[in-house]
């Protein structure tokens, strides 16, 4: 074997064989599982967390100074050896809940540790430490005085809420992780393997690089874009931004500046309907909503975050004076839309799936098979010189698999068996399968930082549960918020920016959704507004000093200090610190209103907020801004987005007298010259 540390971060091909075969049987069994359901929830929670075990414990070594490579195969292996104990005593199990015999107490023991062990290695410290804090609570919190302190829990008891039951590591979020989060990871990989990172790029290139500022602007869109299949913001900055940053910086933008635009839009792919990141899926489980309310209540937010970015974009390209490529060197962006608008079809088909009501289950399986369908029968039709007889392929094909609907999935399934024996035998069909093989392997590496997180946060999840200390911290944030909810929603946010120091934005949902925003809902905020706020607030940690994650990943390809890059990004996202606000007190702006004005008021409202405050943070609107004209602007947009008496009238004077004189002064000079 090879290095084992290099494991998830080499390229699929340089990996051993023995943890290829180990990922290629990970994504079977999810794609076995989501298609025909041969065995119970419980199991299927249980093998997903012994496969993320096993694959962690051989790839990520002790320590960099002792990569001990057999001893991480023995961790492995007992890891995956829990999942098998969970499935052939399944029944035992059941029958004497909460009755632990020694060797479930050893089995539930060993799976903790190796859960901690293995959160570690993959993530550091920070997270493991955080769930040790809520570990102790649960053991220890009978000794706390005041209104901390809980009856008091036996190990036993512990132990039977973290390992045995659905409360603990095999809570909500290791099903959504097992189930949907899989599949749509498992839906980019092979949309990313097939060449949809280069359309999306292509296409951006052709419409936006040779404007002003072009570089930046296909930043923005080509990680919206991507966004809609990927949904993971640190993923984004290293496909992407290897391309998009180096582009920026050649055209003359700061390093910092380069990847501060990089990992901002980035992280917005996490909130970019349709599929938007993890952290949906979780939510849409959590508060018991269809996928689409979730997805629905996103978009307008979503796109204010992205047209802030581009605007904030173009307003530093025109105070520098930056243009773009020339148009000769940009392709042409319907001519790459043309050569691959295939991969586009199950894309609308997913969308159309989970628009229509379907369960994301159902949408991602069918999403997937159909990715494989186009990418198998592409391989195929290129061998057909005849456009109708490719038609008549195509057409074929689609009659085939309509059989879906009367007979189950299993007809889709016999289908793509049909296609690889026939690739097997073509010319380049053996590079399509391999490309296809590559995928699964590529999706289940992908699975694994975001699953290992959904089962530690089962620790907060499982204590919580079972001492009831959320009711506590609630009650805390009520009190403070009986007379300003202001400043409850203050509190939160610094919550979800402090937790989100070094812990990815699901357990930072996680955690704030179960302590913080049942309190907000007391207040009377919406349900869907109270959770989309720690959300957003949870993906803005991944930006904000001293850690900003998606900083620090664009940080080797901006050659730039991390925190450089974070300051810019907070000053480039300010749309995403401001939106969450304003849909507190206006949930119209996540669609969460009857009236269709009142919907196009607050939009309208907060686009000009926003509008406004991109100018101030550059200094430029049409021309340099003076420093009063940036207080002047700064109090317009702020008056725009307070709820109280008076502000939204005052916001309109401020910015309409603001803009005459600053576009006065513009034409008088612009005459004078």
């Amino acid at each position: 074997m090879t290095d084992s540390h290099q494991g998830l971060n080499a390229k699929t091909n340089e990996w051993p064989l023995a943890l290829f075969i180990v990922a290629l049987t990970f994504s079977a069994f999810q794609l076995i599982t989501a298609a025909f359901h041969p065995v119970s929830s419980q199991v299927l929670r249980a093998v997903h967390v012994g496969f993320l075990l096993l694959i962690v414990f051989i790839t990520y070594p002790t320590s960099k100074r002792h990569p001990f490579k057999p001893f991480g195969w023995l961790l492995g292996i007992l890891g995956f050896g829990t999942a098998i104990y969970q499935w052939v005593f399944e029944a035992d199990l059941i029958y004497r809940s909460g009755e632990l015999t020694t060797e479930d107490l050893i089995v539930g023991t060993l799976l903790i540790a190796l859960v901690f062990e293995a959160a570690r290695r993959v993530m550091g410290f920070a997270l493991p430490l955080i769930c040790t804090v809520f570990l102790g609570y649960g053991l220890f919190g009978q000794y706390l005085p005041g209104d901390l302190m809980h009856r008091g829990y036996g190990f036993d008891q512990i132990v039977n809420q973290l390992s045995f039951g659905t409360e603990g590591f095999y809570g909500t979020p290791t099903y959504v992780s097992a189930t949907y989060i899989f599949l749509f990871i498992l839906f980019g990989a092979f949309l990313e393997q097939a060449g949809m990172i280069k359309l999306f790029t292509d296409f951006a290139l052709g419409l936006f690089g040779h404007k002003s500022g072009g570089p930046a602007k296909v930043s923005v869109v080509s990680s919206a874009l991507m966004g809609t299949i990927t949904g993971s913001g640190v993923a984004n900055v290293v496909t992407t931004g290897q391309f998009t940053i180096p582009l920026m910086m050649r055209f003359g933008y700061r390093n910092a500046f380069a990847g501060g635009v990089e990992a901002t839009s980035s992280m917005g792919s996490q909130i970019m309907p349709p599929i938007m990141g993890a952290v949906a899926f979780i939510m849409a489980e959590t508060i018991n909503v269809e996928f689409i309310e979730i997805a629905k209540a996103a978009l307008v937010p979503a796109m204010l975050y992205f047209g802030s970015v581009f605007w904030m974009v173009h307003l530093e390209a025109k105070r520098a004076g930056l243009n773009g490529l020339a148009k000769e060197d940009c392709p042409n962006p319907w001519r790459a839309l043309s050569q691959r608008w295939y991969l586009l079809i199950p894309l609308v088909v997913l969308i159309g799936l989970l628009f229509s009501g379907r369960t994301p289950l159902f949408s991602g399986t069918v999403g997937l098979s159909l990715t494989a369908l186009v990418i198998l029968g592409s391989a195929i039709v290129m061998q057909v010189s005849s456009k109708w007889l490719r038609l008549v392929f195509w057409i074929a094909l689609g009659i085939l698999c309509a059989g879906f609907f009367q007979m189950g999935i299993a007809v889709v399934f016999g289908v793509i068996a049909v296609l690889v024996v026939v690739c097997w035998f073509i010319k380049g069909g053996r590079d399509t399968l391999q490309i296809c093989l590559h995928a699964l392997v590529d999706g289940a590496r992908h699975a694994v930082p975001v699953g290992i997180a959904c089962v530690l946060v089962g620790v907060i999840i499982g204590i919580v549960s079972l001492t009831g200390v959320a009711s506590t911290v609630a009650g805390y944030i009520l009190h403070v918020g009986q007379n300003n909810l202001f400043l409850s929603l203050v509190l939160t946010m610094i919550t979800c920016l402090v937790l989100g120091m070094g812990i990815p934005s699901i357990p930072n949902y996680i955690i704030t959704s179960s302590i913080a925003a049942p309190a907000l809902l007391d207040l009377g905020v919406p349900l869907i507004v109270s959770h989309m706020f720690v959300f957003y607030f949870g993906i803005m940690s991944d930006l904000t000093p001293p850690v900003a994650l998606a900083c620090f990943a664009a940080a080797p390809i901006a050659k730039e200090r991390g925190l450089k890059i974070s300051l810019w990004a907070i000053r480039i996202a300010i749309a995403g610190f401001i939106i969450p606000f304003m849909s507190v007190y206006s949930p119209a702006l996540m669609l969460q209103s009857d009236s269709t004005t009142a919907i196009i008021y607050v939009v309208f409202k907060a686009a000009l907020a926003i509008g406004l405050w991109g100018a101030v943070f550059t200094g430029y609107l049409t021309k340099p801004l003076r420093w009063w004209e940036r207080i002047w602007a700064f109090a317009g947009g702020a008056s725009l987005i307070l709820a109280t008496p008076m502000s939204d009238e005052l916001g309109f004077a401020l910015v309409g007298t603001f803009l005459l004189q600053h576009l006065g002064r513009d034409f008088l000079a612009r005459r004078n010259a």
